[in-house]
């Protein structure tokens, strides 16, 4: 039987370990269960967090096995090889695919019901990947997909325009990675049009705006990790929000990577698409009436993804 309040990582490196450590501060779950290859290090950032819980809020937290986690209601992973300076996320897909087909294995064999939450990168591959191994739903089976893109743009937005994030609503939709765009059609400032609130804020120029945020947003993982070697606060939060919508059944709207089955007419790849989030997982799909331009884009990240896929053996 599931127990909604227990959650497992799988994968306990920076990400793995900043996901713990913002479940923990959150109070979502009152257990936590760290699964590593290397237990030592399991162990080892569990004790780490334990140690601040008479600060924060009461959990158990520890190393396990898979055995520990069969009824997670939310299994998060994060094991993979880390990306490195210069490297982009497609060039990780072969190492990282036979990882995550080891560990769904696991996951199938000790008969894990709870939803995967796939955060390794290329993360929509191995949500295309970790689908076909387990066999599971797809409403069970997503990643985090554009969930820490789009809060950059709206960072960004909210930081060119000088208005609070939580006035901001946009979205980065389609690959994780390079081909990845904002769906500039829907972005608004608390119902305003985006490009009408800019000129309001005195940018005239809205074409040479969105290009500036566009490649900025793109461009931020390989900025910090050519800087500081990995990321892992932003995406830590990311997740966190995603399990909050979870735990709290929210029917909240987060563009998450999940296969699409005929969705805007694609199929055979896991895109980021805005979808409603809830104690099932992904409860819908949203097909938004894209422009004619936004739709292409989404093709072109569909058909970007679809010759990685073909180079697996699935």
């Amino acid at each position: 039987m599931l127990n909604n309040r227990k959650a497992a990582i799988i994968g306990a490196g920076f990400v793995g370990a900043s996901i713990a450590f913002a479940l923990m501060q959150k109070g979502l779950y009152n257990e936590l269960v760290l699964v590593d290859a290397n237990k030592d290090k399991a162990q080892g950032e569990a004790m780490d967090i334990a140690h601040g819980l008479p600060y924060s809020n009461p959990m158990k937290i520890y190393a396990g096995e898979y055995q520990d986690i069969f009824d997670a209601s939310l299994i998060i992973i994060t094991a993979g090889a880390a990306q490195k300076p210069g490297e982009t996320r497609l060039n990780l897909i072969k190492k990282n695919s036979a990882i995550m087909t080891s560990i769904v294995k696991e996951l199938v064999k000790v008969k894990a019901e709870g939803i995967l939450l796939i955060v390794a990168n290329p993360v929509d591959v191995l949500t295309h990947v970790a689908l076909k191994v387990s066999g599971f739903p797809r409403e069970r089976v997503f990643g985090s997909g554009t969930v820490l893109d789009t809060a950059r743009l709206k960072y960004l937005l909210s930081d060119k325009l000088q208005i609070d994030t939580r006035n901001v609503h946009a979205v980065i939709m389609g690959e994780h990675g390079d081909s990845e765009f904002p769906a500039w059609s829907f972005a608004n400032v608390s119902g305003m049009p985006l490009e009408d609130f800019a000129e309001l804020r005195g940018y005239q120029d809205y074409e040479s705006l969105k290009n500036e945020i566009q490649e900025e947003v793109k461009n931020s993982a390989y900025e910090i990790i050519a800087k500081k070697g990995a990321t892992y606060y932003g995406i830590a939060l990311s997740v966190a929000r995603i399990a909050e919508c979870i735990v709290k059944n929210e029917h909240s709207m987060l563009p998450v990577s999940v296969e699409l089955n005929g969705e805007y007419n694609l199929t055979g790849s896991a895109l980021s698409i805005p979808a409603i989030i809830s104690a099932k997982g992904v409860e819908q799909i949203l097909e938004l009436p894209l422009s004619a331009k936004e739709k292409r884009e989404l093709c072109s990240s569909s058909d970007t993804l679809k010759e990685i896929i073909k180079t697996l053996d699935l």
